[in-house]
């Protein structure tokens, strides 16, 4: 039997976007990192590409770890929305892998038009909890990632290194991210083994991030995850 450890991560920046129920030209943001993107930024950091067989390797360890998630505010979680076009402006003779393509193939005639939201200034503590041996690859690429790793996309930078320490016990991983203070006062999503435990679901569990047009095995794909949701005690 593995040995189980604990994976302590800061993701600090003052742009995050955890998406998980987009679509179209329409991108929300959860108000908590989501596990696909937690798991994706791991997958950077390790230089996995997207549907590559190392990551049809590595994917199924990683998805395996059990994710909680801690918001340690600066204040109110404010959201932002982005009004954004691509593909404007450019040749399609000269400059076609500036453009958006069609479904059917070929550069859109027009840009594309989108609505992104952004979480503002905020801060989340993440616990990976699982097997040692997996959490210690995750916390030697973090520590030296291959590629840049980001909070949800790579326009949002973390503001400080997101490794935080590999530890023994869950108390130990709380204590790293939120010091002495009480976890029942901070907001938390924690995933949950049975069904009846949790509050919601989410489909946010990774299965392969790969092409999302693609109908084969190395299809963009994820499940659903069941999690427990405590608001948290507001603080007068």
């Amino acid at each position: 039997m593995s040995e189980t450890a604990f994976l302590a991560l800061l993701l600090d920046g003052p742009l995050q976007s955890w998406d998980f129920a987009s679509r179209f030209q329409r991108r929300t943001t959860a108000l908590h990192p989501t596990k696909s993107g937690v798991i994706g930024l791991i997958c950077a950091a390790m230089g996995l590409a997207k549907g590559s067989p190392e990551e049809r390797d590595t994917l199924p360890e990683l998805a395996k770890l059990k994710m909680s998630s801690i918001a340690v505010p600066r204040g109110d979680i404010r959201r932002l929305e982005d009004f954004h076009t691509t593909g404007g402006g450019y040749d399609k003779k000269a400059q076609p892998q500036f453009i958006p393509r069609k479904a059917s193939g070929g550069p859109c005639d027009n840009p594309t038009v989108s609505r992104r939201q952004y979480l503002l200034d905020a801060r989340f503590g993440v616990i990976l909890a699982g097997d040692r041996s997996v959490l210690e690859r995750t916390a030697a690429a973090l520590q030296n990632p291959v590629w840049g790793v980001w909070l949800g996309r790579k326009s949002c930078i973390p503001a400080e290194p997101v490794y935080r320490g590999l530890f023994d016990n869950e108390l130990q991983a709380q204590r790293e991210l939120v010091c002495d203070r009480s976890i029942e006062s901070f907001s938390t999503v924690t995933e949950v083994k049975d069904f009846a435990e949790g509050t919601d679901s989410i489909s946010d569990q990774p299965v392969s991030f790969g092409d999302a047009s693609s109908s084969g095995p190395d299809k963009r794909q994820f499940a659903v995850r069941r999690i427990a949701v405590n608001p948290g005690i507001r603080q007068s």
